[in-house]
């Protein structure tokens, strides 16, 4: 199982269209792929018919058990997206309640990475959706976690987001003593406007060694698939944003996705 989770501390950069674009495409390659919604507001689930408002079990059932994960949770939770080879482990609107009853309970960190291991011969591939707040579930995102993707709107606010993302990944790896790496993706990137432009020069001077070596565009079609619930590949398998993902996804799964290297 691979595990990557994609995160920033801003929010509206493209994370839950990175989320089902690169899983819709592995599942696309024959991979079991699950998709994990760790954001309240919920749009992952959003995407796919669910309403985060009324579902009755959800990710938030795992952290329910004082640190604990008990054996077959997980699995019960999952759920089936209509896309072969693509499930989803759903979020409700009570995970913003977690950092509130959480106070004191200890292994509250490491709760998706208990759940994980028990799904660990289910899937090939785990993609991790999550809340732009610092808190218990970023925290857990990156916990499990064995490579980070960081979607960044080439514009020039967004790279102060970068800089807390950043900072926060710091200050985990810090406390876990384990390293993370991660790769910074420019996101909605639109080459007629100087910001973006001017964005994506500034990206590529600040962090040449993280920076993925090519963007992903600015595309309507990703907005027509959220609203059908499908997977943008499935709608479009030629727009120029799933070009843009698949070109990203041979990248990770090669390990060839600096900028600095080309």
């Amino acid at each position: 199982m691979r595990i990557w989770a994609v995160a920033n501390q801003k929010g509206g950069v493209g994370k839950t269209t990175t989320v089902v674009t690169l899983g819709g495409l592995l599942a696309e390659q024959g991979h079991r792929v699950l998709l994990v919604d760790l954001d309240p507001h919920g749009s992952l689930t959003s995407w796919f018919g669910l309403d985060p408002d009324r579902l009755a079990h959800s990710v938030f059932d795992l952290f329910q058990h004082q640190g604990k994960v008990p054996e077959g949770l997980p699995a019960q939770l999952v759920t089936d997206t209509g896309c072969e080879g693509l499930s989803l482990l759903p979020a409700s609107t009570a995970l913003a309640t977690l950092e509130r009853k959480m106070v004191g309970v200890e292994g509250m960190g490491l709760i998706i990475s208990r759940a994980l291991a028990q799904l660990w011969d289910d899937f090939d591939y785990v993609l991790l959706d999550n809340t732009p707040s610092l808190g218990v579930l970023m925290v857990n995102a990156l916990a499990a976690a064995q490579h980070l993707i960081v979607p960044v709107q080439t514009e020039f606010l967004a790279l102060k987001g970068l800089e807390r993302m950043l900072h926060t990944l710091e200050m985990i790896v810090r406390s876990q003593k384990n390293q993370l790496a991660y790769t910074i993706v420019p996101t909605l990137y639109d080459k007629r406007t100087q910001a973006s432009v001017g964005s994506l020069n500034q990206l590529r001077k600040m962090y040449p060694n993280d920076l993925w070596r090519f963007m992903i565009p600015v595309d309507t079609r990703f907005r027509d698939a959220s609203q059908m619930g499908r997977v943008p590949s499935q709608l479009d398998p030629d727009t120029q944003g799933v070009r843009a993902y698949r070109r990203l996804l041979q990248d990770l799964t090669e390990g060839t996705v600096s900028w600095a290297d080309n």
